[in-house]
């Protein structure tokens, strides 16, 4: 009777345990309001947070059955549910969005959090995870000494919770008997993951983004159809010929933005862009519109070099890098392009290799070299800054352009001015008034000034070289150091627009500066402007860019430069669209029938 008795007091206190960490993670998902959570889980969503528990309990039994131990198991499961839930409230803080699957990925990057921690914090924390690791693999040890039945019983609960996870993670199956129960009162907001989590709750919303396809299939999709939009472009491409192979240098710059631009901030102190200002006014320069704000690098990344626009991927398709291109043979891109013309291709990042999979992706895109902080020969920071300086950086392509004279493509990405920002360095020369993250602020001011001062200094010496040398430069997205307040005084526009210009060290482009772009642009137009010999698939971005200056989901930037929620276009321009898309689908989800008549090269 005792043991009976036991045994129902643990199951309730399993039971308590698993709902108030649906709780928590709600907590953390909504800004750490007790309100908001309890009303989600008790008076709003009711159904969708108890099938949440349910797929929590599935986890604990799968952690306690493995360990063969209900205490390690317990322990590691809280410790995998405060992480995921402290990285939601960090992300939706820093990037108002929340943690998907794929983010995962990024639990070995040690460095990473460490520098957005802290010491002390991240010292904590690995502490937590030693002991718990520790008391796990004590009792997993232990547990091949339970008792045959006991032994039975948790392989038995093992097998099942396992299959579970497996059938749980094919939750955007139509036929998944979970996904159909959320289905009845889940309302999905594809558009927008935040809203996607929030009304479907944290859970709902993680399941939501696993196990997705790229895109969806457009209904004439055929080999046909694509041979027939290959061969519409052919004759345009090849009415350009160009022998000339200047080097190309990308540079997408972290974070790099103009604060200027942003309502209900004053800053005092000077212009922390004065340098890049005065360049970008002598060249084809003006804004780029970046999906994300505070985040989604890799995204932008994705978009400039391969000319595939975000805005046409199934929502769920968060990181290509991470979910998409690595599972790919060929990806062509500006690299492949560049080294089908006899470029040397070089990819720069002066932190880890393994951040969104670079080292796997950059393998499939075509470089021939990934050369990071442990590879580069300049590797000096500014005071107290623990990442590598822009000019550093720049040190680097100027040594990989001076000792080689074969044409080079190089693609540049830094990470002098990442977050966090407060502490770098002893004197700033800027004070902002108006906002609470003013320290931040005027630490990240101050990265943007080095940054911008790096450029001029990059494009001086470039004008020495012997050879002609185009770059491209742009910031990824605004840093998520904004208050809600002073985001809330701001348009979308304007929390979603950096600065971008193209420079040519013999001065050949044209003197542009109010343009509106998106990074899938950057090739064509730079192709464009240095009269070099475009390729098909360059001639239909073209031909879309005079429809679409910009667009990214609900983002839409007309001809005129007017900005629009939705997509609205006349017969001839959805054609041209259409186009676009079947191509990209044929690429990154179909059978790659344009690889096969040059259309990219």
């Amino acid at each position: 009777m005792y043991k009976k008795f036991q045994y129902v007091v643990i199951g309730l206190l399993i039971l308590c345990g698993i709902i108030f960490s649906n709780l928590f993670l709600q907590w953390c998902q909504n800004d750490l309001s007790v309100d908001l959570a309890m009303n989600f889980a008790f008076f709003w969503h009711t159904e969708k947070f108890f099938l949440a528990s349910l797929v929590l309990l599935v986890l604990f039994i799968f952690f306690a059955s493995l360990a063969g131990s209900l205490i390690a198991g317990a322990s590691l499961y809280t410790l995998f549910i405060t992480g995921i839930g402290l990285a939601t409230y960090m992300k939706m803080q820093f990037r108002q969005e929340p943690v998907y699957p794929d983010d995962l990925n990024m639990i070995t990057q040690w460095n990473f959090f460490k520098e957005v921690l802290g010491t002390g914090p991240f010292t904590v924390i690995c502490i937590v995870m030693v002991v718990v690791v520790v008391l796990f693999v004590y009792q997993l040890f232990r547990s091949f000494f339970l008792t045959k039945n006991q032994q039975i019983v948790r392989l038995t609960m093992l097998c099942l919770s396992f299959f579970a996870l497996v059938y749980i993670s094919h939750f955007n199956e139509e036929s998944n008997l979970l996904r159909r129960a959320y289905d009845r009162t889940a309302l999905w907001i594809p558009y927008s993951q935040e809203m996607n989590y929030y009304n479907t709750g944290f859970v709902g919303g993680f399941l939501y983004n696993l196990r997705v396809e790229a895109m969806e299939e457009p209904s004439n999709y055929s080999e046909e159809t694509i041979e027939e939009i290959t061969d519409k472009y052919q004759p345009q491409a090849a009415s350009t010929e160009e022998d000339e192979q200047p080097n190309i240098v990308y540079v997408m710059s972290e974070s790099f933005s103009n604060p200027e631009h942003l309502q209900g901030l004053s800053i005092t102190g000077g212009d922390p862009l004065q340098e890049y200002k005065d360049l970008a006014q002598q060249t084809y320069s003006g804004k780029m519109l970046s999906q994300n704000y505070g985040g989604g690098t890799a995204n932008i990344e994705f978009e400039a070099l391969t000319g595939f626009s975000m805005e046409l991927l199934n929502p769920q398709m968060t990181t290509p890098y991470t979910m998409l291109v690595p599972k790919m043979d060929r990806l062509p891109s500006l690299v492949s392009l560049s080294t089908e013309r006899g470029y040397n291709t070089t990819a720069i990042h002066p932190y880890d290799t393994s951040m969104y999979k670079r080292q796997d992706v950059y393998s499939i895109l075509g470089f021939d070299q990934f050369m990071d902080q442990d590879s580069m020969d300049y590797t000096q920071t500014i005071e107290n800054n623990p990442y590598i300086s822009d000019e550093a950086s720049y040190q680097q392509v100027l040594d990989l352009l001076r000792k080689d004279q074969t044409p080079q493509f190089v693609h540049l990405v830094t990470m002098q001015t990442h977050m966090p920002y407060e502490g770098k360095y002893d004197n700033v020369d800027y004070q902002v008034t108006g906002e609470e993250n003013n320290r931040n602020i005027e630490g990240y001011l101050q990265d943007i000034d080095y940054s911008s001062q790096a450029l001029q200094e990059f494009t001086e010496e470039l004008a020495d070289l012997p050879e002609r040398t185009l770059v491209v430069f742009w910031g990824d997205h605004l840093p998520g150091i904004y208050s809600d307040h002073l985001q809330a005084q701001n348009s979308t526009e304007d929390l979603h627009q950096t600065e971008f210009l193209m420079f040519d060290s013999e001065n050949g482009l044209s003197q542009e500066n109010e343009e509106v772009t998106s990074p899938f642009y950057f090739a064509p137009n730079l192709f464009e402007q240095a009269g070099l010999e475009a390729t098909p698939f360059y001639e239909l971005l073209t031909d879309l860019e005079e429809i679409l200056s910009a667009f990214e989901p609900r983002m839409y930037v007309d001809s005129q430069k007017q900005w629009h929620e939705e997509l609205s276009l006349n017969r001839n321009q959805q054609e041209v669209y259409n186009d676009y898309r079947l191509i990209q689908y044929d690429i990154l989800q179909g059978e790659q029938y344009s690889l096969q008549n040059g259309f990219f090269n």
